[in-house]
């Protein structure tokens, strides 16, 4: 080769070692993720959050409870003492189950077959198809233990099973994907488009040198930043309508819920989003650092948020990590309002942390960029 084309090779070396961050962002970036997402995702789903409606209370239904916790398949952490009180639960995404279990079963399950309701939210087919598929096969259980018996006295049944698990399907009762995943996909775009378009945009102006000529010139530092944040948060809400749009026209996706509440969430979700942009915009020298350093905080996002996974069946560490994540709060809130109908009353609990995130990470975002201007 001439000596040419190994001073165009040695050139670039150098500059790429100058460049310690893209160099890092370069090499370890895929390791950790492909660390981070082979040790989290797992489609076997266990200890679904289940509540239970019991009105019998008596020993043979708490031994068809145990045989629910002892599956692994089920963590009962709501005792509920009404249906009302049930539906109310699995609406605020409190379960993802609920078990009634009708009066007098013990009793009843003595002379004839009894049936036992198993509520599922199916909102997410996966959690929903383990759960039905656990449920089903403990009922069969817990049926085949009852007919082995030979306690004296028992009457002999005719019939089918003692214990008849019937399963209801709530939100997205024929099990299709697209249901599940397609209004997800409306908080990733809005991450994507708040996140990567902020810090691009900020950053393309530094590297021609504008922002500079912006600095200097009789504008306001508010004014400059809130003319950045207008147009994205714009684009990102014409995103989300033509998404709404695509999804019921194209997918079928019911839209139960408030549109005009939706909206005004998403604008919370979004002031984090865009303070997370302005961050790497900060961090970022470069459009292609501010590219890489947009991935590193998008693809956790779109993995552990359970946009594509379900979190019930992450381990404890990863689960986590998907606390710390705001689209993880944001789904809860889009699939609530759009699959299930639900208002603030039962999205308050996954509003708060998203009104934490956006107010400390935007207001630090906002100084850490005014610092950087002066």
């Amino acid at each position: 080769m001439s000596s040419r084309l190994w001073g165009i090779i040695a050139k670039e070396f150098i500059q790429l070692w100058r460049d310690r961050l893209a160099l890092t962002l370069a090499l370890f970036v895929p390791v950790a993720m492909l660390f981070i997402f082979g040790w989290a995702i797992n489609t076997d789903v266990k200890h679904v959050p289940t509540a239970v409606f019991d009105q019998s209370g008596g020993v043979e239904a708490r031994t068809l409870l145990e045989a629910f916790t002892n599956s692994q398949y089920f963590d009962i952490v709501q005792q509920a003492r009404s249906h009302r009180e049930l539906t109310r639960l699995i609406d605020g995404g409190a379960a993802k189950v609920g078990i009634v279990i009708p009066p007098d079963f013990g009793r009843q399950l003595t002379r004839q077959n009894v049936s036992v309701q198993v509520i599922v939210d199916a909102s997410d087919p996966q959690v929903a198809t383990s759960a039905m598929n656990a449920a089903a096969a403990i009922g069969a259980q817990r049926s085949l233990e009852i007919l082995t018996q030979t306690v004296e006295g028992t009457v002999l049944r005719r019939g089918g099973a003692p214990v008849d698990v019937r399963v209801r399907a709530w939100y997205n009762p024929d099990l299709v994907s697209a249901i599940f995943i397609v209004p997800g996909l409306i908080g990733a775009l809005l991450m994507q488009t708040t996140v990567s378009v902020m810090a691009i945009t900020v950053v393309r102006e530094r590297e021609k040198g504008t922002l500079e000529a912006l600095v200097v010139s009789p504008i306001r530092r508010w004014e400059l930043l809130l003319g950045k944040i207008v147009p994205n948060l714009l684009v990102a809400y014409g995103q989300m309508t033509m998404a709404l749009i695509v999804a019921h026209v194209v997918f079928d996706v019911p839209i139960r819920g408030s549109l005009p509440l939706l909206y005004g969430l998403s604008a919370i979700f979004m002031f984090g989003t865009l303070g997370i942009g302005i961050f790497v915009s900060a961090a970022s020298r470069t459009v292609p650092q501010a590219m890489q350093l947009s991935f590193l905080t998008f693809l956790p996002s779109i993995y552990l948020s359970g946009l594509l996974f379900p979190i019930e069946g992450m381990p404890p560490g990863a689960q986590v990590l998907a606390s710390a994540i705001p689209l993880t709060y944001y789904l809860r809130v889009v699939r609530g309002i759009v699959l299930k109908g639900i208002g603030l009353e039962y999205l308050w609990s996954q509003v708060l942390p998203l009104l934490v995130f956006g107010a400390v990470v935007f207001t630090l975002s906002i100084l850490r960029f005014r610092k950087q201007l002066e």
